[in-house]
């Protein structure tokens, strides 16, 4: 199939009913990889970029709440929940599923997307937002895109975290086969995590590129509550790097929720309700 069939697939898979609030699926190709993509509601056009463990089905409740305000479309990333598995989950190959995802929507949507990106997802928007100027309408950050003063996998706690990985990719077992399965191992989760921080540590130049509204949606307990030194020394990491960025760009408005990083599913409706009042840019 050809860039302009498939464009044109995509644009009448999405009109008429799809407009009337059904949701409606169909999926794309790109690098080898299959990714899924759904879109429902009405309003104003927004892109939800999941993060790295989280799915469509994840985050189908902030979906749901979102699509009575807006036009959502939404998405699994490589090896992600409907999402066929890859031979590579580098933060660029994610970056290259979010793009073709916004390239396949640059003909169908009817003005500038809203950009909400969840933990990865948020420095996957970020980036692409630096990188193709006046294709959004704004951005909503929701507990990611931090510039932390500090990386978080140190040497002195790796230990700690290659265990917990080993954990989570064991808990994740149970859900082979269905639309919340995450494929990577704990080896690439490693090795994405650790990424991930250096990325981060020079994340401010992309912001520096951005010159749409910004929101961000920030846990005050993104470790968790946890009494111990560790949780506690990250939770005042995250905090910092969000007060190092707003200190460089204080144009961003910050909004904290007393939470974890589980914030998309502990409080959904405020989330939605904060999306649904964040400004976009009036148009170019």
């Amino acid at each position: 199939m050809t860039e302009q069939n498939n464009a044109t697939e995509f644009a009448r898979a999405y009109s008429g009913e799809e407009r009337a609030g059904a949701v409606r699926s169909r999926t794309i190709q790109h690098d080898g990889v299959t990714i899924p993509v759904s879109r429902g509601g009405r309003g104003r056009p927004l892109v939800l970029c999941p993060g790295l463990g989280s799915t469509q089905a994840s985050l189908r409740e902030l979906a749901g709440l979102l699509r009575r305000d807006h036009d959502v479309v939404t998405f699994d990333l490589r090896g992600h929940g409907l999402a066929s598995a890859a031979g590579r989950y580098s933060f660029d190959d994610f970056l290259g599923d979010l793009t073709a995802v916004m390239a396949e929507l640059e003909h169908d949507l009817p003005e500038a997307p809203v950009l909400v990106g969840y933990s990865l997802g948020a420095d996957l928007a970020v980036h692409y937002a630096s990188e193709h100027p006046g294709t959004l309408a704004g951005l909503v950050l929701i507990d990611g895109a931090n510039p932390v003063p500090e990386p978080f996998v140190t040497e002195a706690v790796l230990p700690e975290f290659r265990a917990m990985w080993e954990e989570q990719a064991a808990r994740q077992e149970a859900e082979r086969g269905t639309e919340r399965q995450v494929l990577l191992t704990a080896p690439q989760l490693a090795d994405l995590n650790v990424e991930i921080d250096v990325i981060r540590s020079g994340i401010l130049d992309r912001y520096r590129k951005i010159d749409r509204p910004i929101s961000m949606i920030m846990s005050t307990s993104m470790a968790g509550d946890d009494a111990g030194g560790l949780a506690r020394r990250f939770n005042r990491n995250w905090r910092a790097g969000v007060e190092r960025l707003v200190r460089e760009q204080p144009h961003i408005t910050t909004t904290w929720l007393e939470a974890d990083h589980q914030l998309v599913s502990t409080h959904a409706q405020e989330i939605a309700r904060l999306v649904s009042s964040t400004p976009e840019h009036p148009g170019d």
